[in-house]
């Protein structure tokens, strides 16, 4: 879909674009084979959400080509002033997603460090297919005097004339955001959320099979039975490692028992009929099938996670705090995003909170959820680092226009691109949702809200509140 979108919406120039993600794709799988890595879930997410993110650049590039293009200038001349000036936008926006998953990868482990890894990688290769694979295919058809297209005859003139009074609609949007944000609150405070064996520990089955299986559809069947479990491929394919929160604290024979028959009459189907409880208890002498040992994982592994997840959001907050502050010299555009975090982070814990008794898929709080969130932070700041760069350059080329006409037109000419980056990411995340499986449903979730409310609050939330501090700012003075 992405694909076929980039070729309708630009044209020969998007064919160029799919090429260079078609290249990214295969830079991200040669680097991971040099490094030797292990591709978890979160992993192969992480290669597959770059595919959504990457066309970014891109996206950015073409539309200040056309927006080059309309002022009346040659071709050539429109694909260079077009590279040049989205190259800010480019580069802040993917150093701030890139410092997020920085802070991921050195504070995460196992999983959200694999996450971390791809993320990394996709970021880097990205900026450089775009900027220079995609530009390489562009000068070389230039050179050969041959037409080059930007958009079709149906999106060319696309989001070109538009004149949405953003900043009048922000007391409407504050009150909205109010709102969620309180249900939010009231929610996570009074209900909490689903959280896994990561953070309250668990009991632990490593259980064989006489033939091979798939985790995903025990998962399923096992949610039934215990309503949170945590299932992988542990050594040979025949071989999982079942893990539940189910009756986490309590303690003593009965519990274990009731788990273990449980466990038994979740995995019946799947097992000899000649097997027993007594011998899936113990494992069959013969064939070695049934639980071969459990293990209680107690809570000081629960609490190293929960340590190192507050500390990397924190450490991306305040990295790219001080990041937008170097790069933008005024401490409300800072203020503006950091609040666009927490307002879409909140939202998405309390959307958690709300649907985890209700949804049809697990949505408990692991390992992989923080990465979800933090990649949700790094979505959040790359499309408001985008919008508050033209937002400055506005202010630079327009200086005797009215504050409000500035922040508002720089919002219109930043429209389609936060359209198109939105779509095409969305595809990719809501296949992953529809394809990947059951382990991951519940990760794709939080990334889908995620880019919903970042989206939103980039155009409602961070902007506004920017504008607002930025006049009583002034107003003080």
């Amino acid at each position: 879909f992405v694909l076929c979108w980039m070729i309708f919406y630009y044209g020969r120039s998007g064919l160029y674009a799919d090429i260079a993600l078609v290249l990214n794709i295969l830079l991200i799988f040669g680097i991971l084979a040099g490094l030797g890595a292990v591709l978890t879930l979160p992993g192969i997410a992480g290669i597959v959400l770059t595919i959504g993110i990457s066309v970014d650049a891109n996206v950015l590039i073409f539309e200040r080509v056309r927006e080059e293009v309309r002022k009346g200038k040659g071709i050539r001349k429109s694909i260079s002033d077009g590279f040049n000036n989205a190259l800010s936008s480019i580069l802040d926006a993917n150093i701030t997603t890139g410092l997020t998953a920085l802070i991921l990868f050195i504070f995460g482990t196992g999983p959200i460090k694999g996450f971390a890894t791809t993320l990394l990688i996709g970021i880097a290769t990205s900026l450089f297919t775009a900027i220079f694979i995609t530009r390489i295919f562009l000068d070389s058809r230039n050179e050969k005097g041959k037409s080059i297209s930007f958009g079709t005859k149906l999106t060319m003139s696309l989001f070109s004339n538009i004149n949405i009074g953003f900043l009048t609609k922000r007391k409407v949007a504050y009150v909205i955001s109010f709102a969620l944000i309180s249900i939010s609150v009231f929610s996570l405070f009074f209900q909490g959320l689903n959280q896994g064996v990561d953070f309250v520990g668990g009991r632990s089955y490593v259980v064989r099979f006489e033939k091979e299986v798939n985790p995903s559809e025990i998962s399923g069947s096992l949610t039934d039975v215990f309503g949170s479990v945590e299932v992988k491929t542990f050594g040979d394919e025949n071989q999982l490692k079942i893990t539940t929160n189910y009756k986490v604290d309590v303690e003593g024979i009965e519990v274990d028992n009731e788990i273990q028959n449980k466990l038994f009459d979740g995995l019946k189907s799947y097992l000899n009929n000649d097997i027993d409880y007594d011998s899936f208890l113990n494992g069959s002498e013969e064939k070695q099938i049934g639980i071969m040992s459990s293990i209680k994982v107690g809570p000081t592994i629960a609490d190293d996670i929960k340590k190192n997840s507050f500390l990397a959001v924190l450490g991306s907050l305040i990295v790219v705090f001080l990041y937008i502050l170097l790069r933008f010299r005024k401490w409300q555009f800072s203020l503006g995003a950091v609040a666009a975090v927490f307002h879409d982070v909140l939202i998405v814990l309390g959307i958690f909170s709300i649907a985890y008794k209700i949804m049809p898929f697990n949505m408990e709080i692991n390992q992989a959820f923080i990465a979800a969130i933090l990649t949700v932070i790094g979505y959040s700041l790359n499309d408001t680092v985008v919008v508050f760069d033209r937002i400055r350059e506005y202010i630079n080329e327009h200086s005797n226009w009215e504050f409000n006409a500035t922040v508002d037109s720089a919002l219109n000419s930043t429209l389609s691109r936060t359209l198109n980056t939105s779509l095409t990411t969305l595809i990719v995340l809501i296949s992953i949702f529809v394809f990947g499986g059951e382990s991951i449903r519940g990760f794709m979730f939080a990334l889908i809200v995620g880019v919903l409310v970042g989206t939103y609050s980039s155009v409602f939330i961070a902007t506004p509140v920017m504008y607002d501090s930025l006049n009583i700012n002034s107003q003080n003075k």
